[in-house]
């Protein structure tokens, strides 16, 4: 069975194709269920250029009968209850307010770990997309349309990728709209239907949002003075490698003065939330990104059973190789430096491909990599390369130490405390992604500038 979703980001991507009516529009506002569907969400406001924010729900389960909802409360201090449940069960409004107040006490955590003190989302009068990763019963669905009328939503539009049809049929008498952009048969579980279907985490959750929030606003609506103006919209190519073509996302900012290609690995694709946000703080700082599968997805249908060709290295790094030349061959990126940024396995293929690419690759950045399978390739690399390692990663760290004593020209490694392997603690990201921008403004001059670096900028 073919999975036609990679992992949610792709999903929200194909869902936004069919929601291009309400892009741009002052009036639209996309909510997410979290956790799984804010990177779908996310996905779908990048797209339309809309405001993203979460919308959490509780259930009011039946005590001894959880599965069984006699109500929900919502985002916005709003309970609805279900009447035809609570009369046929008898439940004593006693029941009711003890429930709710347990649930109450959640539905605030979560309120705290996703938007610390920002109130929860004005709705009155909005087209609102609500957005999760799929629905099975819809469940928690209903509970979340039904808080959005009490509060005045002027439109609701339920939006998922994946959905049964059932469902969907039965939540259009509830909601003034429903998208799903794919209804299989037989339908099963939400997540046969991603590759990648893995937990999504509250870290992920706020650091979705936090990128949303520099999401530029439409026509007609403020925008915060913070927020990074006109970041350049990512184009899908196709780089000819090995006989076949990667898909790739392209972002070339005005006035950018150099580009970083992404090297992904152990089973990462172009849609790595990680890798995403490096290279918007690189387009923020004037970069363009390339963000390349360096698998085809029937590498990537192989590679998820066996787990073999994430440590083809030189495979990998061949494919690199082209989506350099390709790169360099480009107009609007022919005349900037190049550089790589390299995540697990993809760290080795960068040091590979930057040994052979010396007169085209400026600059080395590994998060989290293994350069030590690069091999003999590491006494070859000219280029200055930054090796960046979590201070949990204790494995890997004495990896990197091994690595950086067989490079030859400028080098640095750098250990950013209390992170594990994945830079999921607070801030390990945001420090990966700083310490990158600062590695990349240093080493890749903009066009026609002379590669001078003053000596006291050079790592010890």
């Amino acid at each position: 069975m073919t999975m036609p979703y990679r992992d949610r980001f792709a999903g929200g991507e194909a869902l936004a194709k069919q929601l291009s009516k309400y892009a741009n529009r002052p009036d639209v506002l996309v909510l997410a269920l979290p956790r799984g569907g804010v990177p779908v969400g996310y996905a779908v406001a990048r797209a339309l250029r809309v405001p993203l924010d979460v919308y959490l729900v509780r259930k009011l389960g039946v005590p001894g009968h959880e599965e069984l909802a006699m109500g929900a409360i919502a985002s916005g201090g709003v309970q609805v209850l279900n009447p035809s449940v609570i009369e046929m069960l008898r439940v004593p409004r006693q029941v009711i307010d003890a429930v709710a107040a347990r649930e109450a006490i959640a539905l605030r955590q979560g309120e705290r770990a996703y938007r610390d003190d920002r109130p929860p989302p004005d709705v009155a009068g909005k087209t609102v997309l609500l957005v999760d990763d799929g629905l099975a019963t819809g469940a928690s669905m209903r509970a979340a349309t039904a808080a959005l009328r009490a509060l005045g939503a002027g439109r609701t539009v339920v939006a998922v990728p994946v959905a049964s049809r059932e469902t969907c049929d039965e939540l259009r008498s509830e909601v003034d709209e429903v998208v799903c952009a794919l209804t299989p048969e037989p339908f099963r579980a939400v997540g046969l239907w991603y590759q990648d279907f893995a937990p999504v985490s509250d870290d992920e959750v706020r650091d979705l949002l936090r990128r949303a929030a520099q999401i530029p606003a439409p026509a007609g609506q403020g925008v915060d003075s913070s927020t990074p103006a006109g970041r350049a919209d990512p184009r899908l190519v196709h780089v000819p490698a090995d006989g076949t073509e990667l898909a790739g996302d392209l972002t070339v900012p005005v006035g950018a003065c150099g580009v970083v290609l992404f090297a992904h690995g152990s089973g990462s694709s172009r849609h790595s939330p990680r890798n995403r946000a490096v290279a918007e703080t690189l387009q923020d700082g004037g970069f363009a990104t390339l963000l390349l599968d360096l698998l085809t997805p029937e590498e990537e249908d192989l590679d998820i059973r066996t787990a073999r060709l994430r440590f083809d290295i030189g495979l990998l790094a061949r494919r690199l190789m082209s989506a350099t030349d390709w790169l360099a061959a480009q107009p609007e990126t022919a005349h900037l430096r190049i550089g790589y940024f390299g995540a697990s396995t993809g760290a080795a293929a960068a040091l590979v491909a930057a040994a052979e690419r010396q007169e085209l690759v400026g600059a080395v950045v590994s998060r989290g990599g293994r350069p030590d399978l690069a091999g003999e390739a590491l006494d070859k690399v000219r280029a200055p390369t930054l090796l960046i390692v979590g201070g949990n990663d204790t494995v890997v760290i004495e990896m990197n130490r091994a690595a950086l004593a067989r490079l030859r020209g400028e080098k640095q490694l750098q250990i950013i405390p209390g992170a594990s392997h994945l830079f999921e603690e607070p801030g390990a990201l945001e420090a990966v992604a700083r310490l990158a921008l600062n590695w990349f403004q240093r080493y890749l001059p903009p066009p026609e500038t002379p590669a001078h670096v003053p000596d006291e900028l050079h790592p010890a």
